[in-house]
């Protein structure tokens, strides 16, 4: 009997706590908050992997002008998405050797979020169009100057991007990894994976009356571009 009691306390314990719920962000109507410059990039440094060295956060900005994160045909592009809202932070990498721009573009929907990036490769690859750097002081003009990887994602109605440069404003060698590994450790585990996640979901006390309920949309996979 003891051992009985013992177990349905335990489970009215796990019945009583706070869980989490996905959270629909397929649009801006279901997800009207703006994002923020803390939400995006909430301190100096971005640590991929806790107790490892970390990216070095050099300026964040949070603009309605959508046009500055882009130019020529990626720009209308953006713009017919209803895009509202950009935030964009330049980092150094944890080696100091790679300069990054990294952001979240507002798009109205998921729909329209698809759209775009399913256009963005045929763009840059007809050179129309590219994501550009925030240059944050003189020494990461590269960022804007240099030649440039580019990668790109989506999940729910937002679109994750990021552009990596050398710090020394070179070229990148052939088939870089670290570039690579830049592109996914900003897109994948801390934009989305992070930042967007952190959005997609709720939490949920199933005690309370009235709870909500959401359902959350998954992004694509990142697309790094020369």
């Amino acid at each position: 009997m003891e051992d009985e009691r013992a177990g349905v306390a335990a489970v009215n314990d796990v019945l009583a706590s706070p869980t989490v719920v996905p959270r629909d962000i397929s649009s801006r109507e279901v997800d009207p908050a703006p994002l923020t410059e803390a939400e995006v990039f909430p301190a100096s440094e971005i640590a991929i992997v806790p107790g490892q060295p970390a990216y070095q956060v050099l300026k964040t900005q949070e603009i309605a002008d959508c046009r500055a994160g882009a130019t020529d045909d990626l720009r209308a592009l953006l713009a017919e998405a209803g895009c509202s809202q950009l935030v964009r932070g330049t980092l150094k990498s944890p080696t100091g050797a790679y300069l990054v721009t990294g952001g979240i573009f507002n798009l109205a929907t998921e729909e329209n979020a698809n759209k775009v990036y399913d256009g963005i490769k045929p763009l840059v690859d007809a050179n129309k169009g590219r994501f550009t750097g925030l240059v944050a002081g003189k020494e990461t003009q590269p960022i804007a100057l240099a030649e440039t990887h580019l990668g790109w994602d989506v999940r729910g109605h937002y679109l994750v991007y990021c552009v990596i440069a050398r710090a020394d404003g070179r070229k990148f060698d052939p088939g870089d990894p670290y570039a690579r590994q830049i592109i996914y450790d900003m897109i994948v585990l801390h934009l989305k994976n992070n930042v967007l996640e952190k959005r997609a979901v709720m939490v949920v006390d199933p005690g309370a009356s009235g709870a909500p309920d959401a359902t959350a949309s998954p992004g694509g996979e990142p697309s790094p571009s020369g």
